[in-house]
């Protein structure tokens, strides 16, 4: 279950169906732990902008942002605005939570012996994959700059974000590393 979500893109007016706007205010999000996409309804005079994260449950006797979440969304369903938003939003996340994410770095292991988790990272081929085991081994990495400079890998907090919106636009990959199916 999500207790937090990060806030793509804000419709006031709500969503434009045939017969015109729905006129319920909507928010587009994405959850921080599960990484799922959400339509949710603010409470009344709620103040929403994006790449803000909010509560979606009430905490210390503060009450959430967040009137209900009407449903899970696709990739597909988003505005262009909550995409274009998705990559600066999910680099937060994983840098916010940079432990569980290194943990994939630290941990990962090969499916086969011809291939490796590691590989499902844009951008990691075999000769990088090999380079992050031989490193892991001498010491688990501690953070994202320790992992770019033993590496000389640049962003790869970059890397993972790029994986994570590849899972969510639903590419067909039988292996699902960070967002829940």
């Amino acid at each position: 279950m999500e207790n937090f979500a990060y806030i793509l893109d804000y419709l006031p007016n709500g969503r434009q169906t045939e017969r015109g706007f729905h006129r319920e205010p909507l928010a587009l999000a994405i959850g921080e732990d599960e990484l799922k996409l959400f339509e949710l309804v603010p409470r009344t005079g709620a103040a929403l902008a994006t790449g803000n994260r909010i509560s979606l449950i009430a905490r210390d006797g503060v009450p959430a942002t967040v009137d209900h979440v009407r449903r899970r969304l696709g990739y597909d369903e988003l505005t262009v605005a909550a995409r274009s938003e998705l990559p600066n939003v999910l680099e937060r996340i994983v840098t916010a939570n940079a432990p569980r994410f290194l943990r994939f770095f630290n941990e990962a292991p090969a499916v086969s012996r011809r291939f490796h988790l590691l590989e499902l990272l844009p951008g990691i081929g075999k000769k990088t994959m090999q380079q992050i085991v031989d490193e892991r081994r001498r010491a688990p990495f501690e953070s994202f700059p320790d992992l770019e400079a033993r590496l000389h890998l640049k962003a790869p907090e970059r890397l993972i974000v790029g994986r994570i919106e590849q899972e969510l636009s639903g590419v067909d990959d039988k292996y699902r590393l960070f967002v829940a199916p």
